[in-house]
């Protein structure tokens, strides 16, 4: 199945160093990149489908991830059956901070992709060679919550040109669970959306630093509301 028309989308798929959390971070020109995108869950992994976007590639690969595939395996299982994979483009990191990505040969150029420690880059229908780069130096160099990082490496891309029609569209998914949450809690630590927007990134990064300060705040009351109760 085929969603996402009129492909160009720049993203980030990571996990933190200590491997408590996995988000993707995308920015594109049309609307709703984040209900087609980023998928995630918790201590299992994250991916990013994209370009000619194979929505059926997040539930599965999601799946397999969950059964204990490798990123490199899900790459593989997800675009060796697909007829159009060579339209396509994906990023996976799994439980165990892995990388790995496809860009499929029929991707519009610029299109390509970077694998890190713990994170993979990458990004079609780019203004140039150098935002996929970009993006990963500063994943790389940026310290923080992993929210944080994700939209320092998608800041980053936007600054070297991000989609080369214009970017409207962005959105950051973190998953995490503290031990103390109730098993019917989802694992969605950060779910942001920006739609129809002239700076996208810009206005994404303000919901991120908002959504940090009130979860900051959050957790330091819980804390003190847990040692009022041991006393």
């Amino acid at each position: 199945m085929s969603a996402l028309r009129g492909p160009g989308t720049f993203s980030i798929v990571a996990c933190d160093d200590a491997r408590e959390f996995w988000g993707v971070a995308v920015a594109t020109k049309p609307m709703s990149v984040g209900g087609i995108v980023p998928w995630a869950h918790w201590r299992v992994g994250a991916l990013a489908t994209q370009a000619d976007a194979n929505y059926g590639y997040g539930a599965r690969g999601i799946a397999a991830l969950r059964r204990g595939r490798s990123a490199e395996e899900v790459v593989a299982l997800l675009t060796r059956s697909d007829a159009g994979r060579e339209r396509r483009q994906l990023g996976v990191v799994d439980r165990r901070g892995r990388a790995a990505a496809w860009t499929g040969g029929e991707c519009h150029a610029w299109a390509g992709h970077q694998l890190g420690e713990g994170y993979a880059c990458q990004g079609n229908l780019l203004s140039g060679d150098r935002i996929v780069p970009a993006m990963a130096r500063a994943f790389e160099r940026s310290r923080g919550v992993l929210s944080r990082r994700l939209w320092e490496a998608l800041r980053a891309g936007a600054r070297e040109g991000g989609d080369r029609r214009g970017t409207e569209s962005a959105a950051l998914l973190v998953v995490h669970r503290e031990r103390w949450f109730d098993p019917a809690w989802p694992d969605r630590w950060v779910d942001l959306r920006v739609d129809q927007h002239r700076q996208p990134v810009r206005e994404l990064g303000r919901l991120q630093r908002l959504d940090e300060a009130n979860t900051r705040r959050f957790l330091a009351e819980r804390a003190r509301r847990a040692r009022g109760r041991k006393r």
